[in-house]
């Protein structure tokens, strides 16, 4: 199918292993800094950060807290049983962590596999939330960088997916016509939603089967490999 010209494709969860990267790397910050003197197992630690980070990333993509909020809160709650609160050690423990992921390389199964077969027919940029100091490491060490014509990430357009201002940035940065771009992603709420939104074509890597609210997406697929049958 050549229809599409440009791919615009998410990072986490899409291409690149956040759950399981962010997983092993917050343990060993959890090693590291001692915080088993409160939480009586990794896990249960795990159990309390996760949902409330999910939480902060959706108020970051609804413009109702600012990037600084987002990475200060999510380790201070979880840091203030500890005794731990004033800003310059949670920093230091979010930058510990940040530092941490940009070595890891897990891929979403199926990762490379596909952007081999996408290259030679496809203008591919990835389209990101993340920080910028972050993701440009994290696909470089992963080997994904050379797949792409360049990364376009939310602090560039000073707005996050789901908002239609990020993917009409995209867009005009990359010369590319609505009518041909598709946008690639996991997430229902900033991929899906965001391109409907914006009159773009939608594929939802939907691994876990979730139902579909609102609209049926352009394309839904439980695996990158499916996507292959459709591009």
């Amino acid at each position: 199918m050549m229809k599409y010209k440009s791919l615009f494709i998410d990072l986490d969860d899409t291409l690149w292993d956040t759950y399981h990267n962010n997983k092993e790397c917050l343990e060993e910050v959890y090693t590291a800094h001692h915080f088993d003197r409160y939480y009586a197992s990794f896990e249960a630690f795990f159990e309390i950060y996760w949902p409330h980070n999910n939480l902060l990333w959706e108020q970051y993509r609804n413009n109702e807290i600012d990037r600084q909020t987002l990475i200060i809160e999510r380790f201070r709650y979880m840091l203030r049983p500890l005794g731990i609160e004033d800003t310059k050690s949670v920093l230091a423990i979010n930058n510990d962590f940040l530092q941490r992921t940009t070595r890891k390389t897990r891929l979403v199964p199926g990762a490379i596999e596909l952007l081999e077969y996408l290259r030679p027919s496809y203008r591919m940029y990835i389209l990101s939330n993340g920080f910028r100091e972050v993701q440009f490491k994290k696909l470089c060490n992963s080997g994904l960088a050379p797949y792409f014509k360049r990364m376009i990430l939310s602090e560039d357009a000073c707005i996050q997916k789901p908002h239609k201002e990020i993917f009409d940035f995209a867009l005009k940065n990359t010369n590319s016509r609505r009518s041909e771009s598709l946008m690639i992603g996991d997430s229902w709420e900033a991929d899906i939603i965001g391109a409907h939104n914006s009159k773009i074509d939608q594929l939802w890597l939907n691994p876990k089967g979730l139902p579909a609210k609102e609209f049926i997406p352009t394309y839904t697929v439980g695996s990158l490999e499916e996507i292959k049958r459709i591009l």
